[in-house]
């Protein structure tokens, strides 16, 4: 019956993941996506090899893509957005927006999966001129290069000499707000390290950091081999600005180890910039009345303060990055829990 069916918002991995689980457990998915393409950011922002397994980005989601769309329980909708939601668990009425119209979907269950998005280094202050100088990049804008198989600089076009990692751009940072960790970002930039130096195996790359933050078995999937093999050298410091030099960059900040001042040259600066939710996420949220923390992610927890996966809404989950800075395998580990949530609510009203 279609008050059986599970409704899913936002195509990106967790979404993907929670949709074919919920056609595997027998029950029908309706995944809705306003792009129109599905993958979520790996896709949208070109990345190349996913951190810590190093598989092929395109690869691995095409291949979550391919179990969602081709499962029998499950319905896809790209280019569609969710307008409004009313009823409650067991009894949802959903309205769906695309090109071809406008219709009202019947849910016993929601999971919002609408993810996260880069924080944009030129959003609160520009010491780290972004905008103005070329050749400082994200580490989003690095992913593009990496998948093209080509690091370059891009006032000119030539492989970097040098490259300066800089972390912790946009968190743990009380002056613009983001006071929280991303999580991934010290992975990211370990990972991507590795990659240029295996394209450019020449290069000297640097990681300035102010604590590296290794999850699970990062340490020695990333941290150490990117020092032991690829002499990736990581700083303990504060980058206070960055300014032009002759045809390349100045590092200008404080050796915090050394208790020093520090200057570097080079050629190319990556901002590892965090996580911040996505607009789609604060707008879902405004529209299923979620609770939400003060920098916009939904609040998990549910009745009980513990489950992963329950809103402030009874029948509407969340997975991924739309309750706050998630890996894949964060992503993973939600979307299968709030698929077997779902389903088991959908199962209790139809008892």
């Amino acid at each position: 019956m279609s008050e059986g069916k599970v409704l899913i918002i936002g195509a990106g991995p967790a979404g993907l993941e929670a949709a074919r689980t919920v056609g595997d457990l027998g029950y029908s998915a309706l995944l809705v996506e306003k792009r129109d393409r599905l993958g979520g950011m790996p896709d949208e922002a070109n990345y190349a090899k996913l951190t810590h397994h190093f598989r092929d980005a395109g690869e691995a989601i095409g291949e979550l893509a391919a179990a969602a769309t081709g499962h029998p329980n499950v319905q896809v909708l790209t280019g569609s957005q969710v307008t409004y939601v009313e009823g409650q668990a067991g009894a949802f009425r959903v309205g769906v927006q695309n090109g071809a119209g406008a219709k009202t979907v019947n849910a016993g269950a929601i999971i919002v999966a609408t993810g996260f998005q880069h924080f944009d280094p030129g959003k609160e202050t520009q010491y780290y001129n972004y905008y103005s100088f070329p050749d400082v990049i994200t580490i989003a804008d690095l992913e593009g290069m990496l998948k093209a198989h080509q690091v370059e600089r891009p006032s000119n076009g030539q492989p970097p000499q040098r490259v300066a990692f800089i972390q912790c751009v946009g968190s743990r940072d009380r002056q613009i707000g983001n006071e929280f960790c991303s999580k991934v970002c010290c992975g990211i930039a370990s990972k991507q390290a590795i990659e240029v130096k295996q394209l450019l195996p020449d290069s000297r790359v640097m990681i300035f950091y102010i604590d590296m933050r290794m999850y699970g078995y990062w340490e020695n999937e990333l941290y150490w081999p990117a020092q032991e093999q690829y002499r990736v050298n990581y700083v303990k410091g504060l980058v206070s600005e960055i300014l032009p030099k002759g045809d390349r960059l100045l590092v200008r900040g404080e050796d915090t180890t050394m208790g020093r001042p520090m200057e570097v040259t080079t050629d190319l600066v990556v901002l590892s910039v965090g996580m911040e939710p996505s607009a789609g996420t604060r707008a879902v949220a405004e529209l299923l009345g979620l609770e939400q923390n003060k920098y916009g992610y939904i609040v998990s927890g549910g009745t009980t303060g513990i489950d992963p996966v329950a809103t402030s809404n009874p029948g509407v989950f969340v997975v991924g990055a739309a309750s706050g800075p998630a890996d894949l395998d964060d992503s993973f580990a939600t979307a299968g829990l709030a698929a077997a949530r779902a389903v088991a609510t959908v199962r209790r009203v139809a008892a």
